[in-house]
C-alpha cells in the first residue's frame, strides 16, 4: 500500500515501498522531496540497528529539527532498512 509522509501541507515522501519496524515506516531514500531536507548533526545509538542519523526539515519558512532518521551503516539484524527514512516529530505517515 502507497504511504505519504506529511508536514506542515506538504509531501515529504511518498512510495509503495514501505519497511515497518517498531511502529516505524521506512520510506526509500529516492522517494524522498530533498527540497524539504537538510543534514542534521544528530546521531544516536540504537542496540541492534546501529548509528542513526538525521535530517531537519525546512517547510514554507518552519522548521522541525531531527524529524527524519536513517542509518547509513546499520548493523546486520537490521539491514532490510539501509537507505531508508523513517519519520516522528509531528510528521503523519497516512495512506496515500
Amino acid at each position: 500500500m502507497k504511504k505519504k509522509a506529511i508536514w506542515n501541507g506538504q509531501v515529504l515522501a511518498e512510495s509503495d515501498d514501505i519497511v515497518n519496524i517498531e511502529g516505524n515506516a521506512y520510506f526509500p531514500v529516492e522517494s524522498l522531496n530533498k527540497d524539504f531536507f537538510q543534514d542534521s548533526g544528530t546521531h544516536t545509538v540504537c542496540p541492534w540497528k546501529g548509528t542513526a542519523s538525521y535530517y531537519s526539515l525546512s517547510v514554507d519558512g518552519k522548521e522541525n529539527a531531527d524529524a527524519a532518521w536513517y542509518y547509513p551503516a546499520p548493523r546486520d539484524a537490521a539491514k532490510v532498512i539501509k537507505d531508508r527514512v523513517a519519520f516522528w516529530k509531528g510528521v503523519e505517515v497516512v495512506d496515500a
